[in-house]
């Protein structure tokens, strides 16, 4: 396994994890994972089980936009 991987949600990037001392440590590239940033986890598993809690918790939060289109020119 690489000392490195990206993380995504969604198919869509959020971090990077880095291999260290005790484990995975999470940087954040979206903001709504920045609650995570400098976290070390212990297994790859914990770490997506986490990254996977926060972006449910953040997409629920999130106004869904319905019945806008843009307009033709």
């Amino acid at each position: 396994m690489s000392d490195r991987f990206l993380v995504e949600f969604e198919r869509r990037p959020v971090g990077v994890a880095v291999r260290g001392e005790g484990g995975f440590r999470f940087f954040a590239s979206d903001p709504d994972f920045g609650a995570l940033e400098g976290r070390v986890f212990p297994r790859v598993r914990g770490l997506m089980g986490q990254v996977t809690r926060t972006g449910r918790k953040t997409r629920r939060r999130v106004p869904i936009r319905r019945g806008l289109r843009p307009r033709p020119c």
